[in-house]
Protein backbone atom coordinates (compact mmCIF):
# COMPACT_ATOMS: atom_id res chain seq x y z
CA UNK A 1 0.00 0.00 0.00
CA UNK A 2 1.36 3.40 -0.98
CA UNK A 3 2.00 5.71 1.94
CA UNK A 4 3.07 9.35 1.83
CA UNK A 5 4.35 10.91 5.03
CA UNK A 6 4.93 14.63 5.51
CA UNK A 7 7.27 16.15 8.06
CA UNK A 8 8.58 19.57 8.99
CA UNK A 9 5.42 21.45 9.83
CA UNK A 10 5.18 23.72 12.83
CA UNK A 11 4.65 27.25 14.06
CA UNK A 12 6.66 30.24 12.89
CA UNK A 13 6.38 34.00 12.96
CA UNK A 14 5.63 36.01 9.86
CA UNK A 15 8.72 36.42 7.73
CA UNK A 16 10.15 33.13 8.91
CA UNK A 17 10.91 29.94 7.01
CA UNK A 18 9.93 26.29 7.14
CA UNK A 19 10.93 23.28 5.11
CA UNK A 20 8.45 20.49 4.57
CA UNK A 21 9.51 17.03 3.43
CA UNK A 22 7.57 14.13 1.96
CA UNK A 23 8.59 10.51 1.65
CA UNK A 24 6.64 7.85 -0.20
CA UNK A 25 6.83 4.15 0.54
CA UNK A 26 5.11 0.99 -0.63
CA UNK A 27 5.55 1.89 -4.31
CA UNK A 28 8.19 0.88 -6.81
CA UNK A 29 6.92 2.31 -10.08
CA UNK A 30 7.48 5.64 -11.79
CA UNK A 31 6.18 8.86 -10.31
CA UNK A 32 5.30 11.35 -13.02
CA UNK A 33 4.50 14.34 -10.82
CA UNK A 34 4.93 15.38 -7.22
CA UNK A 35 3.15 18.22 -5.51
CA UNK A 36 2.18 20.10 -2.41
CA UNK A 37 -1.32 21.27 -1.59
CA UNK A 38 -2.73 23.17 1.35
CA UNK A 39 -6.09 23.67 3.00
CA UNK A 40 -6.77 26.61 5.27
CA UNK A 41 -9.66 26.59 7.75
CA UNK A 42 -12.95 27.16 5.97
CA UNK A 43 -11.35 27.04 2.52
CA UNK A 44 -11.01 24.47 -0.20
CA UNK A 45 -7.77 22.62 -0.74
CA UNK A 46 -5.53 24.35 -3.27
CA UNK A 47 -2.45 23.39 -5.19
CA UNK A 48 0.69 25.16 -4.02
CA UNK A 49 3.45 23.72 -6.20
CA UNK A 50 4.11 20.73 -8.40
CA UNK A 51 7.12 19.27 -10.17
CA UNK A 52 7.75 16.76 -12.95
CA UNK A 53 10.75 14.75 -11.79
CA UNK A 54 11.84 13.77 -15.29
CA UNK A 55 12.19 17.33 -16.57
CA UNK A 56 12.38 19.36 -13.39
CA UNK A 57 9.50 21.52 -14.64
CA UNK A 58 7.73 23.30 -11.82
CA UNK A 59 4.42 25.13 -11.46
CA UNK A 60 3.48 27.43 -8.60
CA UNK A 61 0.33 29.06 -7.36
CA UNK A 62 0.47 32.82 -7.89
CA UNK A 63 0.15 33.41 -4.16
CA UNK A 64 3.46 31.69 -3.38
CA UNK A 65 5.65 32.57 -6.36
CA UNK A 66 9.02 33.90 -5.29
CA UNK A 67 8.64 32.66 -1.72
CA UNK A 68 8.20 28.90 -1.99
CA UNK A 69 10.26 26.31 -3.85
CA UNK A 70 9.47 22.67 -4.56
CA UNK A 71 12.34 20.27 -5.13
CA UNK A 72 13.09 16.60 -5.50
CA UNK A 73 15.01 14.86 -2.76
CA UNK A 74 18.22 12.94 -3.26
CA UNK A 75 16.44 9.71 -2.36
CA UNK A 76 13.87 8.31 -4.73
CA UNK A 77 10.27 9.15 -3.87
CA UNK A 78 11.19 12.12 -1.70
CA UNK A 79 10.50 15.78 -2.27
CA UNK A 80 10.44 18.99 -0.28
CA UNK A 81 8.83 22.40 -0.04
CA UNK A 82 11.04 25.28 1.09
CA UNK A 83 8.88 28.12 2.36
CA UNK A 84 10.41 31.55 2.98
CA UNK A 85 8.94 34.93 3.88
CA UNK A 86 5.94 33.20 5.35
CA UNK A 87 2.72 35.14 5.87
CA UNK A 88 -0.21 34.52 8.22
CA UNK A 89 -2.29 33.63 5.17
CA UNK A 90 0.04 30.69 4.56
CA UNK A 91 -1.41 29.04 7.66
CA UNK A 92 -2.94 25.73 6.59
CA UNK A 93 -2.58 21.99 6.62
CA UNK A 94 -0.08 21.08 3.94
CA UNK A 95 -0.40 17.83 2.01
CA UNK A 96 2.07 16.17 -0.29
CA UNK A 97 0.81 14.27 -3.31
CA UNK A 98 2.20 12.08 -6.07
CA UNK A 99 0.85 10.77 -9.34
CA UNK A 100 1.87 7.46 -10.94
CA UNK A 101 0.01 8.18 -14.18
CA UNK A 102 1.32 10.04 -17.27
CA UNK A 103 -1.70 12.31 -17.50
CA UNK A 104 -1.87 14.73 -20.42
CA UNK A 105 -2.24 18.19 -18.90
CA UNK A 106 -2.86 16.55 -15.55
CA UNK A 107 -2.87 19.83 -13.74
CA UNK A 108 -3.64 19.36 -10.07
CA UNK A 109 -4.99 15.81 -10.32
CA UNK A 110 -3.07 13.39 -8.13
CA UNK A 111 -3.65 9.80 -7.05
CA UNK A 112 -1.58 9.44 -3.87
CA UNK A 113 -1.94 11.69 -0.84
CA UNK A 114 -0.32 12.19 2.53
CA UNK A 115 -2.17 12.83 5.78
CA UNK A 116 -1.03 16.43 6.10
CA UNK A 117 1.11 18.53 8.39
CA UNK A 118 0.08 21.74 10.10
CA UNK A 119 1.81 25.02 9.33
CA UNK A 120 0.90 28.01 11.48
CA UNK A 121 2.24 31.50 10.78
CA UNK A 122 1.65 34.14 13.42
CA UNK A 123 1.75 37.88 12.83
Amino acid sequence: QVQLVESGGGAVQAGGSLRLSCAASGYTGRVYRMAWFRQAPGKEREGVARIQPASGTTVYADSVKGRITISQGNARYTWALQMNSLKPEDTAIYYCAADPYPRYEGGWTFAFWGQGTQVTVSS
